[in-house]
């Protein structure tokens, strides 16, 4: 089992989705229950990563190869390192809880909906195994197709729009890497990444590869000024889609610069990063205060999505500076490691705050934040929630949201005092727009007699807060196992970084 545990991981929530959708809409309960099912050992299957994985060897682990196209040198080739692994367990961990979540909120055709979930977690596991590129594609594309059917069929009244420039976006960018893996697999002669990290490449290539991936990664992320799509897209995905998009699929983004952009083009990487960390800064900055003028709550928080997921690029980024710059691996081994903790908090975080718009959404259906206000009055313990996830949201310490943003503007503040400035400036924003939320919705009196009518939050809708909480609470309170785990990995990453390849 051990040999094809990353196989496994991949292909059973695949597979899991033809019972649930052969289970049809005449039997919804039992395509919720085999959905959850699967979710569920997928995340089991996952957990026995930790103990077959060596935290202190940097190689890549758990390897599988197999000749998938013989024709064109193309294997099936699988492996983890901490950063995959810290990955892949927080989408089994996000998966379980869209399941539950959408339990009884998904009335039409739940046996698609769960099916297209299972489907899209599969895949996402395969983005953060794949050693080979042209695999690493395939995966990185398939993903568009059940985000595709999440939006445009359980959406909102704009869904059509906003799937269509979900996939245009995203589509077009992914071309710019197919060419650029083209250009690598011809003088390459193949598509292991291992082996296209060695390849010696000059700066005219170097630069031309580097703006391919950029843009591709750059569009997933996503970074100004490509980032348009994601405020359509989460409006009118479902709470799931939403919860999904946000925890986990921007998070390829970052994965991408790490597997390619970093190892394949370092000299490139290092001769625009300045570009990146502009871009990286006005994310953060500029869009922090376009959040606060939102009155669509998750619009709001999408925007809160670019600007914190801005930290991870130039938590990635800053690290040239530092290690051919200033020389300091260690600052530049904390900045990427604060990028990291960034990518995984970021991913509970915004989780969170998906689910709890939703979970307002489906008493009130509505998401404008002036419709609401006193809702703490009738929901005392949903406001409980909502309030730490707003904290953790503005990076208040003893939460994850506060551990990776500290952690990238330590080491920017060495490689530029000016650049920890501008970036800690958004703590500012980010409680500004999110308080400021908060107080418009939880607080106050009762202007809307709707509000008068809402209900509790449920069992079910309990158990995904709660799981959030304590992923927020223990991740902001003892990070050490999470970079301990992704130690070794991101130091092999900081010392590619200082190998120049012209």
């Amino acid at each position: 089992m051990f040999n094809h545990l990353l196989s496994l991981l991949i292909w059973l929530p695949v597979v899991g989705a033809v019972p649930v959708l052969l289970a049809g809409s005449a039997r919804p309960n039992l395509a919720r229950w085999l959905a959850l099912l699967m979710a569920v050992l997928t995340f089991v299957v996952s957990l026995f990563l930790l103990p077959q994985f060596n935290a202190a060897d940097s190689a890549m682990q758990l390897t599988e190869s197999h000749m998938w196209i013989a024709s064109l040198g193309v294997h099936y080739g699988l492996a983890v390192d901490g950063i995959s692994i810290a990955l892949i367990l927080l989408t089994t961990f996000v998966g379980i809880l869209v399941i539950v979540g959408a339990w009884e909120v998904i009335q039409d055709k739940p046996h698609q909906y769960m099916a297209a979930m299972l489907v899209l977690e599969g895949l996402m596991i395969g983005v953060f195994c794949a050693t080979d590129a042209l695999l690493f594609y395939v995966f990185f594309e398939a993903m568009l197709i059940p985000m595709f059917i999440l939006i445009g069929i359980w959406g909102g009244p704009r869904r059509v729009y906003a799937t269509l420039k979900f996939f245009i976006y995203t589509f077009l960018g992914s071309i710019f890497m197919l060419i650029g893996l083209i250009y690598l697999y011809l003088k390459a002669g193949t598509f292991d990444l291992h082996t296209l990290a060695a390849l010696p490449l000059t700066m005219q290539e170097q630069s031309w590869l580097f703006f391919a991936f950029l843009i591709a990664f750059a569009v997933k992320v996503p970074m100004v000024p490509v980032h348009t799509w994601l405020p359509d897209a989460h409006v009118e995905a479902p709470t799931g889609g939403s919860v999904v998009l946000a925890a986990v699929m921007l998070k390829i983004g970052g994965y991408g610069f790490l597997r390619f952009s970093l190892p394949i083009v370092p000299d490139a990487s290092e001769h625009f990063a300045w570009l990146v960390i502009a871009l990286s800064l006005v994310a953060v900055v500029y869009i922090g205060y376009v959040a606060l003028v939102q009155e669509d709550m998750k619009k709001l928080v999408a925007y809160s999505s670019v600007a914190h997921m801005g930290f991870v690029t130039l938590g990635i980024f800053i690290a040239f500076m530092l290690v051919r710059g200033a020389g300091d691996v260690d600052m530049a081994k904390l900045g990427m490691q604060g990028a990291m903790v960034q990518m995984i908090s970021h991913g509970f975080v915004s989780g969170a705050m998906f689910t709890c718009i939703g979970v307002m959404y489906d008493r009130l259906h509505t998401r404008s934040i002036k419709d609401y206000g006193g809702v703490i009055n009738v929901m005392p313990w949903f406001g409980f929630f909502y309030v730490l996830f707003a904290m953790a949201n503005s990076g208040l310490p003893g939460t994850s949201g506060f551990v990776g943003e500290f952690m990238v503007v330590l080491a920017s503040f060495k490689a530029n005092p000016w650049i920890a400035l501008f970036a800690a400036f958004t703590l500012i924003i980010g409680a500004a727009y999110t308080l400021w939320m908060v107080k418009r919705v939880l607080w106050g009196d009762i202007t809307n007699p709707h509000v008068r009518e809402m209900k509790e939050i449920n069992g079910r809708e309990a158990f995904v807060l709660i799981a959030f909480a304590a992923a927020v609470l223990a991740l902001g309170i003892w990070p050490q196992p999470l970079i301990h785990l992704m130690d070794a990995s991101v130091s092999q990453l900081v010392q590619q970084l200082a190998v120049h390849k012209i």
